[in-house]
């Protein structure tokens, strides 16, 4: 029989999203999937989850978001050598997962259908890349959920750390100095945009003193207008040109660079590296970054409990 796991009894509060409550709904999922994947097919994995993405950012002190949230994210952890190597079992964890996914969401008035998995992520493992599961709900109050799969046993916070590798590499499309600033639509600059918000706060007390003073301000001001609700096309637009010039990605790379040089990887092959050095972080990284988020979280957590809330961001005083 399955353990009974406690699921949090709302997902949104007065129309909003909190994404403490997502983040431990996703956690939860992995945790009921591992139990249906021992129990309908005898096969015992570890799998961590949470939320992914940079929704939390704009959320008030118990982590409720400012604006409407329609597109879930989240990140799933899978050992390697393990019983899903084989092509198989990898089929019954995605009908687990998904089966699993629809059945909690309902439970909170979201209908998720046609399921898709199985494609590649850009700028992972060549031997074992990222895969995603996605589905769209049948309403209009979410687009879609999209979960991310990677290939190595880690924390929750462990694999968000090293998901900037991928997310910078991807960023760099658009801001790399030594090639013209290149022409999207405004949807796919925003969420550029939005990217970097979630590598800066991610590395945040792993950048240098220097990059941080030449960035600050910058962020504080780009929050704010995420807070407003950022869609004009001009605005965005001269976002971009502030990232574009400012150089931000080579001050995220810069913050990587050195803890994993140490250890011969370069991080701009990233796609090149072992299979086993999916998902891990240095200690040097594990100990700047690790905490912050964690504490993040467990902020949230707290302040839910108590029922104290404001609609201050946590992050506007950085």
């Amino acid at each position: 029989m399955e353990q009974t796991t406690t699921l949090p009894e709302q997902l949104y509060y007065g129309g909003k999203v909190n994404m403490y409550c997502l983040h431990e709904v996703f956690r939860h999922i992995a945790v009921i999937a591992c139990e249906r994947m021992q129990t309908q097919y005898h096969i015992d994995i570890p799998i961590t989850s949470g939320l992914w993405g940079g929704a939390y950012l704009v959320g008030d002190q118990q982590g409720k978001v400012l604006s409407r949230v329609i597109r879930f994210y989240s990140i799933v952890n899978l050992p390697q050598n393990s019983p899903l190597n084989e092509p198989e079992n990898f089929g019954y964890l995605m009908n687990v997962y998904y089966q699993t996914c629809q059945e909690i969401f309902k439970r909170y008035h979201l209908v998720f259908e046609n399921p898709q998995w199985g494609e590649p992520v850009p700028y992972t493992n060549k031997i074992r890349p990222n895969t995603t599961l996605q589905m769209w709900e049948k309403s209009t109050e979410v687009q879609f959920l999209r979960t991310f799969f990677v290939w190595n046993t880690a924390t929750w916070e462990e694999s968000l750390i090293f998901d900037t590798l991928r997310n910078i590499k991807q960023l760099k499309e658009l801001l790399d100095i030594n090639h013209r600033p290149v022409h999207k639509t405004k949807e796919e600059i925003r969420f550029a945009l939005q990217d970097i918000l979630i590598i800066y706060h991610t590395l945040r007390n792993a950048l240098t003193p220097e990059f941080l003073e030449h960035v600050q301000s910058f962020m504080k001001e780009l929050l704010g207008y995420f807070l407003e609700g950022l869609h004009d096309s001009d605005l965005i637009q001269n976002m971009y040109q502030k990232a574009y010039g400012g150089l931000f990605v080579y001050g995220f790379e810069e913050a990587l660079d050195g803890p994993y040089k140490q250890h011969n990887l370069d991080i701009c092959k990233v796609e090149d590296w072992p299979a086993e050095k999916i998902n891990w972080v240095p200690e040097e990284l594990k100990e700047k970054l690790v905490h912050p988020l964690r504490e993040t979280f467990s902020r949230f957590r707290i302040n839910l409990e108590r029922g104290s809330s404001n609609q201050h961001c946590p992050f506007l005083s950085l």
